[in-house]
């Protein structure tokens, strides 16, 4: 898996659980103890983060940290069988 692909799935992860609950951005940083433009980026699939921000930022939304990598699997599941039908 391509780390820009696996910090996309991740960041949108946590995008939608913010929006699900209604939370800005910068109230889940404020939350987490890191800058707003650091989880807009991390957001945004643009950088990598670690295990521990990812645990703090988890820790922001109240979700346990396995919510924000559960869709990673079937993501990637569902690539790879969309890759199956192209052959």
């Amino acid at each position: 898996m391509h780390k820009k692909f696996l910090a996309e799935l991740v960041g949108k992860k946590i995008r939608a659980i913010r929006l699900q609950k209604g939370a800005t951005i910068e109230q889940i940083a404020c939350d987490a103890g890191i800058e707003y433009t650091q989880l807009s980026r991390i957001e945004r699939g643009c950088i990598n983060t670690s295990i521990y921000q990812l645990y703090i930022i988890s820790k922001a939304l109240e979700v346990e940290i396995s919510n924000l990598l559960k869709s990673i699997e079937a993501d990637e599941v569902d690539k790879s069988q969309d890759i199956l039908k192209l052959s």
